[in-house]
């Protein structure tokens, strides 16, 4: 297939692959390799299943872009790319990986400089793969994303800081880091920042994420999914808080925390599956998404949102009363805008928020003058 690629489009520019679910990609990495080595206008190359690969040596002075997924077990990796700007690679999560990702971390600092971008997926990663790519001059670095690595820690965190200060994108999400590494991540990117993606980090506390949204004024994106959650949800029912039982009025106390942001620019703020809160209280003018999926103990009565440019609300398997009190607060809350957003409700984690489908004018009645403000809807998603 790739000769036949090479043979029809010398002057390829970009390609992707895809796979199906009963689809088996066969290529190995020096069959890849091979491939792009000839290809002299190669800008861009994203390539699912990749796990029959067993190593990629791979080296272009014109590719920019290179997204491999589904990588298992690479015996050797060298990317010698010198003007890449963007790199995705994200592994199986296999027990048996035996890939050294160390050690391509370490190859990746040396042979692409230029590197602004990069996203890995490993639960290989560690604290010693932060400090191999931290010991490379990757001084145009604005986007790090670090994810299922739970060997990362503080530690980690104080070397990224140190070496990559103009981050503007920061996802360390199912790392060990804890509230004293957000307050690292404040202390140094607060004038660059726009988004923070934290999910499934149990061992940050909602002190730590309150902290971040009141140091970091860039933010418009923050996922905290999973990072607060009740480890006895199955003891405590979402729908009873008796003060007459001193006993679970004690274990309450210990398990659950509330959550204060009050934010000028954040839009989009994910909160999947955070089972450990049951107070939240927003004032962010420019939240237009706001993902509440699985907050089963959250309070009707202890959530006030102050969010007046609100398109979509998830709410799925949270207290029944819940969506009642979402719609009647953002029903009383002034808007400018007059566009009626629809949303597709996937429950999903935020890294990739789900897009808006369609947008429309609400038609006026012929009661309502023309000039007249329109009324802005938000959609709660239930379930």
């Amino acid at each position: 297939m790739l000769a036949c690629v090479a043979f029809s489009c010398p002057n390829l520019e970009t390609m992707e692959i895809s796979m199906s679910e009963s689809s088996i990609n066969r290529i190995s990495g020096d069959e890849l390799g091979r491939f792009v080595a000839d290809r002299r206008c190669l800008s861009s190359l994203k390539m699912e299943g990749c796990s029959n690969l067993g190593s990629v040596i791979i080296s272009s002075s014109s590719l920019s872009t290179l997204w491999l997924s589904d990588l298992h077990s690479l015996s050797k990796t060298i990317i010698n790319c010198p003007n890449l700007r963007e790199i995705s690679l994200n592994f199986s999560h296999q027990d048996n990986d035996s890939t050294d990702i160390t050690t391509m971390m370490d190859n990746l600092g040396k042979f692409c400089p230029r590197l602004q971008n990069i996203h890995v997926a490993s639960p290989r990663l560690s604290h010693a793969t932060v400090l191999a790519l931290s010991a490379a001059n990757l001084r145009g670095l604005r986007m790090l994303s670090l994810v299922l690595g739970s060997g990362i820690t503080d530690a980690s965190v104080a070397a990224i800081a140190y070496s990559f200060s103009k981050l503007e994108l920061l996802d360390l999400s199912g790392s060990s880091i804890t509230d004293s590494g957000i307050g690292m991540i404040c202390n140094v990117f607060s004038r660059t920042l726009s988004r923070l993606l934290l999910a499934l980090c149990p061992n940050i506390t909602s002190s730590g994420i309150q902290f971040a949204t009141a140091q970091l004024p860039l933010l418009e994106l923050m996922d905290c999914g999973m990072s607060i959650c009740d480890p006895d949800m199955d003891d405590v029912s979402a729908d009873e808080s008796n003060d007459n039982e001193p006993q679970k009025s004690s274990k309450l106390h210990h398990i659950y925390q509330k959550l204060i942001i009050k934010h000028s620019r954040m839009k989009k703020l994910s909160l999947w599956g955070c089972s450990g809160l049951d107070a939240l209280y927003l004032n962010c003018p420019e939240l237009s998404d706001l993902n509440l999926t699985s907050c089963r103990n959250l309070h009707p009565e202890r959530l006030l949102l102050q969010c007046p440019n609100l398109e979509s609300v998830h709410a799925t398997d949270c207290v029944k009363s819940l969506h009642e009190v979402i719609e009647i607060q953002i029903e009383n809350a002034p808007s400018e805008s007059h566009l009626l957003s629809k949303r597709m409700a996937d429950g999903s984690k935020r890294v990739r928020v789900p897009h808006i489908l369609s947008q429309q004018f609400m038609q006026p009645s012929d009661g309502i003058k023309q000039g007249q403000a329109r009324k802005r809807r938000c959609i709660v998603f239930m379930g």
